[in-house]
């Protein structure tokens, strides 16, 4: 019989049909920890998205963040931004530790020649061999390798989803820190104008008071509020440069001016993702961080499956074949062919409690995983919650806010024209104009607000996370 073959079945053929046995436990994934679905009502904004007939997890990046500038902005962060680079290294790293524990699955086959030469009793004897053969291969009998390879391949998938929650938020940010810019400019822009205003208004309470017709008070307070002006220009001054810098801190590289915003249309800038009326918390499942932990269940699941094996016994095989002659010139021609087969066994005997105290840590491990799975969900479920919550109301607010703004113009423009007949003190148009600026100041905040919420509902409902910059083409 062919030292090679039992029963006609190739060797490494008959340790394949022997491998595969797995004590990897049945993966299930765990029960949901919050309520099946979101108590959400669609606004008519929602209602008339249009990009209603996508799903918000594959909606492209650009149906959302609608404004040419910033969507060329985004991209300069997807092809600058250093975390994202990192994200992608680790990846990479991820893929070749996975190849590395793939590997040991499979025999390692090796060649060698050899010259040997010797000399005994005045004569010199020499041999040529060349060897080709397996190199201590472990036959999975009980899956351990596998375990091992399947962890690897969990991990490494764990990976790419960091990667793609590393690419959700950026297009975040980047989005958000864009807007914080335009909003900086519009209270700038509301502050230089106040200042004016408090300069005109100086001028003509100087001349009111040269001519007996205001009062050493209302001159002061004049003065007073020209300064409260000019300090908060400078202030607002201070606020976007600090803005600009940090969009171009996660952008990774200087924004041109061309790309930033301006008050043209601000509203169309950001569309609403879609939304329907009692949206399924099912929709969490595909956030990237919720798929992190999840894989990562997965791994440590494997890895159970590892430790149980290790209490069974390791089977390794080393075998070689080829041919050896005195001159190397006959090697293949009057060589005389050799094969070896050494199989090993090692039997896990005594080890003070090593396996056991290894598959409770797994275990364990298992049970940590789980619970931080869960968790994901739920902190995935509070922020579309808490979304949802500011969503429903920001309309609402919005509204209220510009009525007060409006009430608050009417009011200065009257007690300022009392004021400028001389028949009221400039206290009264002061408090007025103080109302009516500071209800400008927080209409501006307030737009921020709900053009960030839209932002916000966008990534916690797990877009972008798939957003490329080749798809920008177009320059603007």
């Amino acid at each position: 019989m062919n030292a090679w073959k039992v029963k006609n079945v190739p060797l490494i053929t008959l340790a394949a049909l022997l491998s595969g046995c797995s004590l990897v436990p049945q993966y299930e994934r765990p029960t949901s920890p919050v309520p099946s679905q979101f108590a959400n009502a669609a606004t008519k904004t929602e209602q008339d998205s249009t990009a209603q007939k996508s799903s918000t997890t594959t909606l492209d990046w650009q149906g959302v963040l609608r404004d040419q500038r910033l969507q060329h902005v985004v991209a300069m962060a997807l092809n600058n931004n250093r975390d994202l680079r990192v994200a992608l290294l680790n990846i990479e790293k991820a893929r070749a530790q996975y190849r590395i524990e793939d590997s040991a699955l499979y025999p390692s086959v090796t060649a060698g020649l050899t010259h040997t030469a010797s000399k005994a009793n005045g004569s010199i004897t020499r041999s040529d061999a060349l060897k080709v053969g397996i190199s201590s291969w472990e036959v999975d009998l009980f899956g351990r390798l596998d375990s091992l390879s399947q962890e690897a391949m969990e991990t490494y998938l764990a990976t790419q989803e960091t990667q793609r929650s590393t690419r959700m938020t950026l297009v975040s940010e980047v989005a958000v820190d864009w807007l914080n810019v335009w909003a900086y400019q519009q209270q700038l822009a509301l502050a230089q104008q106040t200042y004016q205003s408090q300069l005109n208004t100086l001028r003509l309470t100087q001349e009111m008071h040269r001519l007996g017709a205001a009062s050493g008070v209302d001159l002061a307070s004049v003065q007073s509020s020209v300064f409260s002006a000019r300090g908060d220009v400078a202030l607002y001054q201070t606020n976007l440069e600090q803005a600009r810098n940090a969009l171009e801190l996660v952008v990774g590289t200087a924004v041109p001016e061309a790309l930033l915003p301006s008050d043209d249309d601000i509203d169309q800038a950001i569309a609403l993702a879609p939304l329907t009326d009692n949206l399924s918390s099912d929709v969490l499942l595909q956030r990237p961080d919720v798929l992190y932990a999840e894989h990562s269940l997965k791994a440590a699941n494997a890895n159970i499956g590892a430790a149980r094996a290790a209490f069974f016994p390791t089977i390794s095989l080393t075998a070689t074949a080829g041919r050896s002659s005195e001159q190397l010139s006959d090697l293949f021609s009057a060589g005389h062919g050799t094969w070896s087969f050494i199989p090993s066994i090692s039997i896990p005997i005594f080890n003070a409690g090593e396996l056991r105290a290894s598959l409770d840590v797994a275990k364990i491990e298992e049970k940590v995983e789980v619970a931080q799975y869960e968790q994901a969900i739920q902190t995935a479920f509070s922020e579309v919650a808490n979304a949802f919550a500011v969503r429903r109301r920001i309309d609402e607010r919005l509204d209220a806010k510009e009525g007060e703004v409006a009430a608050n113009r009417k009011t200065y423009q009257l007690t300022d024209a009392l004021y400028r007949n001389g028949a009221d003190s400039y206290l009264n148009t002061l408090t007025a104009q103080r109302s009516y600026y500071s209800t400008q100041q927080e209409l501006i905040t307030l737009k921020l607000a709900e053009l960030g919420n839209r932002v916000t509902l966008y990534q916690v409902l797990g877009g972008g996370a798939d957003a490329k910059a080749e798809s920008v083409t177009q320059t603007p």
